[in-house]
């Protein structure tokens, strides 16, 4: 299985089909605009967002949507993810840093959490589980996020929050994440959409990566 990692914006989506597509896998995506909390969160004032305690309940949402979308990936011998459970820990622990997550709500999330978590890895079965983590400079990550053109995305308020997520994701994903093997690949120097050459180097490198 092959887990589609990084920062919001950086092309996951993209990468994770046409990966699905070159190998012949089963494709599950994270579906963003299915969860009605995101849109209220990314245009909410930071009182509405204290009172109506967005970012838990979205974060509950996307627990639940990842959970069973990797359990059905788990059943398939080859399969591609776009973004999964195991990097959501990391943007629970960053909102609980700007104190939009207190600390009862961030430990029942721990909790929820771990017990999914065990109840995958149990289904492992030894099955390979590669994350390829797609990293960028920030330019990048703004540059990629408008060109997608999510209204909800685009405002000028969240500039500040996209950037206090990107400075700790690498170092995150570097030093502490080990649930996975991972392939880290520089999307700065990676353009798959212009330049679809690009596909035949992030190939091989999955290739030796899982050899």
């Amino acid at each position: 299985m092959i887990i589609v990692g990084g920062m919001i914006g950086i092309g996951k989506t993209t990468l994770a089909k046409i990966l699905s597509e070159e190998l012949g896998s089963s494709l599950y995506q994270e579906d963003v605009l299915s969860n009605p909390i995101v849109s209220l969160f990314y245009t909410a004032t930071e009182e509405e967002i204290e009172q109506k305690r967005y970012p838990f309940l979205s974060q509950l949402y996307f627990l639940d949507a990842k959970y069973i979308s990797l359990k059905e990936a788990l059943k398939k011998e080859n399969s591609v993810v776009d973004r999964s459970i195991y990097e959501d820990w990391y943007f629970a622990k960053k909102n609980m840093e700007l104190g939009r997550i207190n600390e009862l709500e961030m430990n029942l999330y721990e909790t929820l959490l771990h017990s999914r978590l065990k109840d995958i890895n149990e289904q492992l079965n030894n099955q390979q589980v590669l994350m390829v983590y797609l990293e960028a400079s920030f330019d990048t990550i703004i540059e990629r996020i408008l060109k997608r053109g999510r209204s909800f995305e685009t405002s000028t308020k969240l500039i500040d929050y996209y950037k206090f997520l990107w400075e700790g994701y690498d170092d995150w994903i570097k030093k502490h994440y080990d649930s996975t093997q991972i392939l880290t690949i520089n999307m700065d120097k990676i353009d798959v959409i212009e330049n679809p050459e690009d596909i035949n180097v992030v190939l091989d490198m999955i290739k030796s990566k899982l050899a």
